[in-house]
């Protein structure tokens, strides 16, 4: 299929969420390349795999700069032209994580903790604006290179290996799935296969089991990642 797009119709710029001053300048580019912003996705940011005990602190510090601090900023200049416009999508990809708990990845999961709080908040500011438009996207396990990047225990290390992805679910099902939440404004779609799914139902709804469940899950979990196994392949089987 021929695309009818133009090359005055794309524009890539390069951004560092952590650069927090760069922000507003990389807005106005591209407020002045289309003249507006119809949709911001906000996909930036890094998992993680240590366990607390064993991480620094400023790991936890570099993480909520990344995916909270960075993502709410560049969304602060944003939303400022969408409120001049009165119409827009803000579309912000949290996690399960931001449902949910899981062992060897505290700190990703208070930076989708506090995404989720951000825009829930965000939303109830809104109410003037029913035409802006807060989705939150909550994917699973995705086909990604996300494990390759995650932080470790210090900000020097990397992880060793990122472990088999067949189970998790291909990448162009998620966004396809996405994409679907957008066009029909879902405030947050859960994206994901089970058993990931099933215990979010379970964290939601009960999370009493959700607690009794995880702590059984969890244990495996940690002895796949202290042997090299991809830690997410504990809840796959």
């Amino acid at each position: 299929e021929i695309s009818s797009l133009s090359e005055n119709d794309i524009l890539v710029l390069r951004l560092d969420l952590t650069d927090r001053s760069s922000h507003e300048a990389a807005t106005n580019s591209v407020l002045k390349h289309f003249g507006k912003i119809d949709v911001l996705v906000n996909n930036g940011g890094r998992s993680q795999r240590s366990l607390f005990v064993d991480t620094n602190l400023d790991v936890y510090n570099a993480i909520i700069e990344l995916n909270y601090l960075g993502t709410i900023s560049l969304t602060k200049y944003v939303l400022n032209h969408m409120i001049q416009r009165k119409k827009g999508k803000i579309v912000t990809v949290s996690s399960v994580m931001g449902i949910m708990g899981a062992p060897l990845a505290t700190g990703y999961c208070a930076s989708k903790h506090a995404l989720q709080g951000f825009f829930n908040s965000l939303r109830t500011e809104l109410t003037d604006y029913p035409e802006i438009s807060i989705i939150q996207i909550c994917p699973g396990p995705v086909q990604s290179q996300i494990i390759q990047n995650v932080f470790t225990e210090n900000l020097a290390k990397s992880l060793e290996t990122s472990g088999d992805q067949s189970h998790k679910m291909p990448t162009d099902r998620c966004a396809r799935l996405t994409l679907v939440s957008v066009a029909n404004d879902v405030k947050e779609a859960w994206i994901s296969d089970h058993p990931y799914l099933a215990v979010c139902y379970l964290w939601q709804y009960a999370p009493t089991w959700a607690w009794w469940l995880m702590n059984r899950m969890g244990k495996r979990r940690i002895q796949n990642f202290k042997s090299g196994i991809d830690a997410d392949a504990s809840y796959s089987r």
